[in-house]
């Protein structure tokens, strides 16, 4: 009841009409932000934050809470219109939201996507608001071996549920590995991988590759195709959006797993990104449906934005209970709260109540008006499907190329965003996944720290990884999904083998 009381002091302090219309502003601008390639969450706040120094704390974090809450949602905007990833988080929205809308459920597919976005919100600020004691403790015990585990479980869980080639699987995130090992490296201070180029020293931008594999190689593609838009054949209808929220109980279970997913993820060190995908491989494999995956099923629409949004949602907790950010956006955030004279952590909670619990309040108002604003600009989303493809791709090529420049303001950064343009199309061709590829760039830089840091403090004995009950079991759990191809195939060998003594299969049988 104490968590229950100070929630509503938090209220009387959101529910305000400067409050209220501060969350508008701060949605819609992340509407815009989340909307646009190269731009994202963390850059967003980031250009937004020297606006809130002379705000007093509780409005500018609502400001910029408010704004990545409009950025997350808006990254799902054109990951489903355009197969270009808004956020790197909506990449896995991108596998079957592109294909649904192809098909001419565009509003279908973007209410799929932002009513399991809001679902997934509020539960996870639902999460903070009952757990930020116990989660506040839980995360202490949290080292460099347990940062390990839970990135390890998440490349094993794409490989043991993918539900395709394993080999292929593995081929691209072997791929994504050395992509993320390109540029400093943070534990010898050494350059890898730059070839004398010194605009690879800060590594490879996540971002510009996503913009160059998914958007750059799907216009290559749809240019073989012979220049047809097949989303062209959208329609619209309030109906349309009203009878797809009603079919959201259908996907109950997957909601549940999902949610799970992504507060276990935001809590932990495994951010949206992992979320969203570990998620979506679950959602495959235990789907009744997972055949059809990546054809515009919507259960592989609710997976991951579930999770992606209870994520993002739980990132917060501990930055705002042990001063650990979960999530770049977070940790932009968290040097907010310092300029504005807090310090965040445990005694956070304590000294400033009004600021923690008012803050989340507003993550339930917040998360609200994105939901209503989002829906509502529904039609204007799919309306651009209308265009044809002559006027369309020239204008993703434009934002394309503006997403890639602005990463660094680089013109080798545009050049780079080409290549991996070209990869995406030889990828696509060759039947090989990407979303592997993707995975591996955005956690293999943090899984190798990780690994190093533990080894060094072991000095080198691997057992580290099994020195205590939880790093153990998420060890062991991401082994057991590692191995899950093998023992599948052993399995249909062994129910394919005939039993001893069975009577050999007549060759023929007479009529």
């Amino acid at each position: 009841m104490g968590n229950f009381g100070q929630l509503m002091d938090g209220f009387a302090v959101a529910l305000t009409a400067h409050h209220l219309m501060i969350m508008v502003v701060g949605v819609l601008l992340g509407l815009v932000v989340g909307v646009l390639p190269g731009l994202g969450a963390p850059n967003g706040v980031s250009l937004l934050l020297p606006l809130t120094f002379t705000m007093d704390p509780i409005s500018a974090i609502i400001l910029l809470t408010s704004m990545y809450w409009g950025a997350l949602f808006g990254g799902s905007t054109t990951s489903i219109l355009f197969n270009i990833p808004g956020e790197p988080s909506s990449v896995a929205t991108t596998f079957d939201g592109y294909p649904l809308a192809k098909q001419g459920q565009a509003a279908r597919a973007l209410t799929l996507a932002f009513t399991s976005a809001g679902i997934g919100a509020l539960t996870g600020v639902l999460v903070i608001t009952l757990l930020s004691g116990w989660v506040a403790n839980f995360a202490l015990r949290f080292g460099a071996a347990e940062y390990f585990a839970v990135y390890f479980m998440a490349f094993a869980s794409f490989i043991g549920m993918s539900g395709g080639s394993p080999f292929k699987t593995l081929v691209s995130m072997m791929l994504g590995f050395a992509a993320a090992t390109v540029g400093i490296d943070t534990i010898s201070g050494e350059s890898r991988l730059t070839f004398e180029f010194d605009e690879l020293i800060g590594g490879i931008s996540f971002l510009i590759a996503v913009i160059g594999l998914f958007g750059l190689g799907e216009l290559l593609l749809t240019m073989e195709e012979g220049l047809k838009f097949e989303g062209v054949k959208a329609k619209l209808d309030i109906r349309v959006i009203a009878r797809t929220v009603a079919e959201m109980p259908r996907y109950w279970a997957t909601l549940i797993r999902s949610a799970l997913i992504g507060c276990w993820m935001g809590i932990t060190p495994g951010g949206p990104t992992a979320a969203s995908f570990m998620s979506y491989a679950l959602g495959r494999r235990f789907s009744r449906r997972g055949r059809f995956f990546g054809k515009g099923e919507p259960e592989g629409i609710v997976a991951p934005e579930t999770a992606d949004h209870s994520a993002g949602s739980c990132a917060l907790l501990p930055m705002l209970a042990l001063g650990i950010p979960g999530s770049a956006t977070a940790a932009v955030m968290m040097g907010g709260l310092m300029i504005w004279g807090l310090s965040p952590g445990p005694m956070l909670f304590s000294t400033r109540p009004d600021f923690v619990w008012g803050l989340i309040a507003s993550m339930y108002m917040g998360n609200l008006i994105a939901v209503v604003l989002v829906l509502a600009t529904v039609p204007l989303f799919a309306f651009i499907l209308r265009a044809p493809f002559t006027v369309v791709g020239p204008l993703i090529t434009v934002v394309c190329v503006i997403g890639a420049y602005t990463v660094a303001n680089h013109m080798f950064d545009v050049w780079l965003a080409l290549g991996f343009g070209i990869v995406g199309y030889v990828f696509k061709k060759l039947d090989y996944p990407l979303a592997p590829f993707v995975l591996a760039m955005v956690l293999g830089d943090k899984a190798e720290d990780a690994f190093r840091q533990a080894m060094l403090t072991s000095d080198g004995s691997p057992a580290i990884f099994f020195s205590n009950g939880l790093v153990a079991t998420m060890m062991g759990l991401g082994l057991l999904l590692l191995c899950l191809p093998a023992i599948s195939l052993l399995l249909k060998g062994r129910a394919a083998t005939p039993k001893d003594g069975a009577a050999p299969a007549p060759e023929g049988r007479s009529a």
